[in-house]
């Protein structure tokens, strides 16, 4: 756990003074021997009054000032359940606390002191989980179940450990303005949203999943704050910084004056996760727009922090890197910053343009060509430093060497579904053997694999960007959007505009909910996704891992091999098809050769009626190798 000790100082109205021992810097913390200490970063303030509402009188209390422009006191009357405010140099208005830890009205409500340590854990041996082997599951809490809560996931922990899956990727629930959105706007970094249940909730969900041996992180905004609710420039305008931008709003200040208490409010948010949740790691938003030129960076003192929360668990910390900057997963010995893996959009842009045929916008650079896939496979990332057209500079870093398992890989997540405008799924537009075979090698190759909620079963509902505001933050979040898929020209016809979704109207929220009787409905699809994690989880060779044990190859322009080498020749060969039937002849490729005393014999197929396919297998002969259209093989070898 995060023990920091502060020295008290004499405040007045009741507050008491003396060696407190707190669990994180700042924020509102039961005390053992009884009371609540206060704690809170307001620089350019003389003076600072906590105010207590719970009863309805609003007695105040000074905090008495530290060094470095910190208020703190302890409180003897104050408990847990306690609503409280701030107010600032005796000003009229009261301000919720920058370190909440819970808004029960929503961020523009009074605070209440919450105290974890009677939530009852139950995972005293679970030891966390490292990045080999793992499968992520990306959820959004409020779109997962009809109910939208933590609660009501619960009861669906079963069903994602039956399909195969070992990682919840939870989207962010940092408390935010409004009955809905997807939490990237949020403004109270420490309190989990009101909207999904409360604190205990989301520990009982932690708590549930560690029972059944799923791994829980949390998605992280660190690059931006939202623009609704955000009182943190109330108490100290340098939390933000003008010397970098980002898309969505002010940068945080992470190497400028006084920025070194930005860097513990965020660096001990990513602890505060990991101790006071039991969470297994993190995932870190738009790593790009986090900016920073101290000697260590932020992401390493963050990622560092994770690690010490855990004590003896493991875990993983992952990063969204639009850059594809590999310093971020080399080790800090290699002047790395220590992270697990990133995100690999390489994979999934190749991937969407080979299921749809389009490459507009962003989608420009990739080609969807069996080359992508089998350069995809052995070296993680396609760009590490060429010419990227879509930006007009380089992109990338080299990536050689890097495990396989660092790169995490998928055909939709949140962004990717939602950006196609309308929200549909990528299984509606796309041929369906292809995207059976693009299933396969998704499941199969040996990067880490991500699936976004509902992918299993060939989720019919859409997913789009939804977020409720004021009505003039409304107006500009519809104008934003549409701008923002102005870069496609297949949406920027005003015959597209009208059909995209109005992001502000609840009923396009509601409309992105899972219809979790698909699971059983669609059974083609969720026994594909399920057979093949159950094939990766218990092939030796598939699991291993292991870099060294890959190589492809291109039989043709459309048709590629990748081969995974076992020991004892006990290899295995992925076939897959991005084209119509075809007749190989000849075949001069040496990944098709059989171990000695062995010929190939189909494994698993794509093709395979269980999961709709047209039961086609591949036939070798002694003229030729015949594939079956888009689809996808794999094949072990048999004794002759």
């Amino acid at each position: 756990m995060l023990r920091t000790t502060f020295a008290g100082s004499k405040v007045s109205s009741g507050a008491s003074s003396g060696l407190i021992k707190r669990r994180l810097p700042i924020g509102a913390e039961v005390l053992p021997s009884g009371g609540v200490h206060f704690r809170v970063w307001a620089p350019r303030c003389e003076r600072l009054e906590v105010v207590l509402e719970s009863d309805g009188s609003s007695p105040s209390t000074e905090l008495a000032k530290e060094q470095d422009g910190y208020f703190a006191g302890r409180l003897a009357a104050a408990c847990a359940g306690e609503l409280y405010r701030f107010r600032l140099d005796g000003g009229d208005a009261l301000f919720p606390d920058p370190a909440s830890r819970f808004q029960p009205d929503g961020p523009l409500g009074p605070s209440m002191v919450i105290d974890p340590n009677p939530f009852s854990w139950s995972d005293a041996k679970w030891e966390g989980v490292r990045i080999e082997g793992q499968v992520l599951y990306e959820i959004h809490i409020g779109t997962f179940t009809p109910e939208g809560t933590w609660k009501a996931a619960i009861n669906q922990l079963s069903a994602l450990k039956e399909l195969g899956v070992t990682v919840l990727e939870i989207m962010p629930v940092h408390d935010f303005c409004g009955r809905y959105g997807w939490g990237y706007d949020g403004v109270d970094f420490y309190a989990p949203t009101r909207l999904y249940g409360s604190p205990d909730d989301f520990r009982a969900f932690v708590n549930q999943s560690h029972s059944l041996g799923l791994a829980v992180i949390l998605d992280v905004v660190y690059n931006h704050a939202g623009p609704a609710g955000n009182y943190l420039k109330s108490f100290s305008t340098d939390y933000f910084t003008s010397r970098y931008s980002t898309d969505w709003g002010e940068s945080f200040n992470f190497d400028g004056e006084n920025s070194r208490p930005v860097r513990e409010f965020f660096s001990a948010n990513a602890g505060y996760w990991i101790d006071e949740f039991h969470l297994d790691g993190i995932r870190l938003d738009a790593t790009q727009n986090i900016y920073d030129t101290s000697d260590k960076h932020i992401l390493a003192a963050i990622t560092e922090r994770v690690r010490s929360a855990a004590a003896n668990r493991r875990t993983i910390v992952i990063a969204e890197n639009e850059l594809q900057d590999a310093r971020l997963i080399r080790p800090v010995e290699e002047g790395g910053y220590g992270m697990d893996a990133l995100w690999n959009d390489d994979f999934h842009h190749s991937a969407f343009v080979a299921l749809t045929g389009h490459n507009e916008a962003y989608y420009r650079d990739h080609c969807g060509a069996a080359q992508e896939f089998v350069s995809a496979a052995k070296w993680g990332f396609l760009y590490q430093g060429q010419h990227y057209s879509w930006q007009h500079q380089r992109r990338g870093t080299p990536a050689f060497g890097i495990p396989p398992a660092r790169f995490i890989n998928y055909i939709e997540n949140h962004d990717q579904v939602a950006n196609l405008g309308h929200g549909r799924r990528l299984h509606r537009l796309s041929h369906p053997g292809m995207y059976r075979a693009m299933t396969t090698l998704l499941l199969l190759s040996l990067q880490t694999p991500l699936l976004f909620q509902g992918q299993e079963f060939a989720a019919t509902n859409r997913f789009v960007f939804f977020a409720d505001h004021t009505p003039e933050l409304n107006r500009k979040i519809k104008e934003g959007r549409l701008k923002f898929l102005s870069q496609f020209p297949s949406l920027s016809r005003e015959a597209m505009r009208s059909c995209i979704p109005d992001p502000t109207d609840e009923k396009v929220f509601q409309s992105c909910r899972l219809d979790l009787s698909e699971r059983a409905r669609h059974r083609e699809a969720y026994e594909l996704h399920r057979d093949l994690l159950k094939l990766r989880r218990e092939d030796a060779v598939l699991s291993a891992q292991r870099s060294a044990s890959i190589d492809g190859a291109l039989l043709m322009t459309d048709i590629f091999v990748l081969r995974f080498f076992g020991n004892d020749g006990n290899d295995r060969l992925l076939l897959v098809s991005l084209t119509v039937d075809k007749y190989l002849s000849p075949v001069p490729e040496p990944l098709l050769a059989p171990p000695a005393g062995s010929e190939w014999r189909v494994l698993w197929s794509s093709e395979d009626p269980r999961y709709g396919g047209g039961g086609a297998l591949p036939v070798e002969t002694a003229e030729s190798w015949f594939v079956p259209g888009r689809s996808a093989f794999l094949l072990k070898p048999e004794a002759a």
